[in-house]
């Protein structure tokens, strides 16, 4: 087993709590679309800038498949995006698998797994998963190992078909706690990165306890919620459109579930179906909904899309304060400005195209001349007063005074 390969990066560790939830706080990819060599930090809320084309959209599609490798829906996710294997990889690069690790910490824990994903077979040839840096279990040539409780290694031949991680196929009862943990997390993953108003407005007969990548499944989706999550939900709501009654859903033949809005107006009590709902107050209820239900790690794009910007403070209040990890992009200086200055100084990150095309990532405000701005401005302010395009010169001198400081002889 050759694990030289793999790079280790330092681990965001918080405090040392047995309540502590498991937290993703780094992404590496390498191979997929721009995303060369790919490295990226993640605090408990992560906001993704850059201009157009830098890969912010990548990095959520990319976190999005790797949540796809444990739940072995490969097939389906690319059939949802209508690409095609050969779609996933680098046009930059000769490379042909994918690679993809992540880590993460809870408490003192550092958890690190790591695939070579092949476009061919559809599946991680190579995977591997680290405990506090030490190595407990491997798949390898054909067969999957376990590190036992002498430290000797379990190895057993894979003989079955599968999609994406092997995690995906074996069962739970297979995995200690701790392997087990890292499968839900990344299962329980979810994206809204494609959410359309024309997707929120479809009748659907079940969810499976997934919005899907467009909102497309929000009707039953809704009508699933238990009641507790209900009751949340339009508590939340009600919080930005007082008019909101509740909401409800009936269902059709066949099983189709259809949503309904109720809003009180003085003494007039209005119904409406979905399909005459707004774009807004429908992009919010998807949002929210995710923040009551059990998913662990929630990627929204282009957060501010048709919200009205009254309502962009009450979402981000929302979103910084969940109980899931939260990871958005945004082109709007507004949704900057709505976080503390701690909050933009941990989770804002930088995008960037190097002149190769690879992408690349940097905190926002540890760049000289936007941190010197934070000291007078707001998050957003200094946003808008930083010229992005003008960015990548000072940055390449950073990594070249960085590189010097490294070298530097201690004698």
């Amino acid at each position: 087993m050759n694990t030289a390969q793999v790079k280790q990066s330092p681990s965001q560790t918080p405090a040392d709590h047995s309540a502590s939830p498991l937290r993703l706080s780094y992404l590496y990819v390498d191979n997929f679309k721009s995303l060369v060599e790919f490295w990226l930090p993640l605090a408990e809320f992560s906001c993704l800038i850059g201009l157009n084309g830098s890969g912010k959209s990548s990095v959520l599609q990319a976190v999005d498949f790797m949540s796809r490798l444990f739940k072995g829906q490969v097939s389906h996710w690319l059939e949802q995006r209508q690409w095609k294997p050969a779609d996933l990889n680098s046009k930059l690069t000769g490379k042909s698998n994918i690679t993809f690790r992540i880590d993460l910490a809870r408490g003192s824990e550092v958890f690190v797994w790591q695939g070579s994903f092949n476009r061919t077979s559809l599946r991680c040839t190579q995977e591997w998963v680290w405990i506090n840096n030490h190595l407990v279990f491997t798949v390898h040539e054909g067969h999957y190992l376990f590190l036992d409780e002498r430290g000797g290694w379990i190895r057993t031949k894979i003989t079955f078909d599968y999609e994406g991680s092997i995690f995906s196929l074996l069962r739970d009862e297979t995995f200690s706690e701790t392997l087990l943990s890292i499968k839900r997390f990344l299962q329980r993953t979810a994206s809204l990165d494609l959410l359309a108003p024309q997707f929120l407005r479809k009748k659907t007969d079940w969810s499976g306890g997934e919005l899907g990548l467009g909102g497309e499944r929000l009707s039953a989706f809704l009508h699933e919620l238990s009641s507790e999550q209900r009751i949340a939900l339009e508590s939340r709501l009600k919080a930005c459109y007082p008019q909101l009654s509740r909401f409800f859903t009936r269902s059709l033949r066949a099983g189709w579930k259809e949503l309904n809005i109720q809003e009180e107006f003085g003494k007039t009590r209005l119904v409406t179906e979905a399909k005459h709902v707004n774009d807004g107050m429908l992009r919010m209820m998807a949002i929210v909904a995710e923040l009551v239900t059990g998913h662990e790690f929630l990627l929204f794009d282009e957060i501010e899309n048709g919200i009205n910007p009254e309502l962009v403070e009450f979402l981000l209040d929302a979103l910084v304060n969940a109980r899931q990890q939260i990871l958005v992009t945004t082109h709007s200086p507004m949704i900057l400005n709505y976080l503390d200055d701690e909050v933009a100084r941990a989770g804002v990150q930088y995008l960037y195209r190097t002149p190769e095309g690879y992408t690349r990532s940097i905190p926002f405000f540890e760049i000289p001349s936007v941190s010197e701005k934070l000291e007078a401005m707001g998050p957003g302010e200094a946003f808008v007063d930083t010229v992005l395009p003008g960015l990548y010169e000072e940055i390449r001198a950073m990594e070249s005074r960085n590189q010097e400081a490294d070298h530097v002889d201690p004698r």
